[in-house]
């Protein structure tokens, strides 16, 4: 996936701010945040959206929520609150074709869905 800007940033071609990674995510701050608590988390294995996952991705898809909650509580958004959101193809409004999850908190989010 030489074009995907997620795979760069995983290969570190590309810097971000990484909060998190271990074997199979990484996660980091969101370069256009919407709240002050905007994280993104992907999967190291590139999958182009929910869609492509598979019954053998089950692990890492609870694996992912769980860097979510991780993640919440270090960030100190857990008791307020806080979204994890998956943008899935052109009309769910995702934009990189690389699955990842927004982690977004630090403020009321009221009904709005970025």
């Amino acid at each position: 996936m030489s074009e995907c800007i997620f795979c760069k940033i995983i290969n570190k071609e590309i810097p971000s701010q990484v909060v998190f990674e271990d074997e199979y995510v990484l996660a980091f701050k969101d370069i256009n945040p919407v709240a002050p608590v905007h994280l993104l988390i992907i999967p190291k294995k590139h999958m182009e959206s929910l869609n492509d996952i598979e019954v053998v991705d089950e692990a890492l898809i609870g694996h992912i929520l769980m860097v979510a909650k991780k993640l919440a509580q270090e960030s100190g958004i857990a008791d307020s609150g806080y979204r994890v959101v998956n943008n899935c193809g052109d009309d769910g409004g995702q934009v990189v074709k690389h699955l990842h999850f927004h982690l977004i908190g630090g403020q009321p989010l009221g009904i709005k869905i970025c």
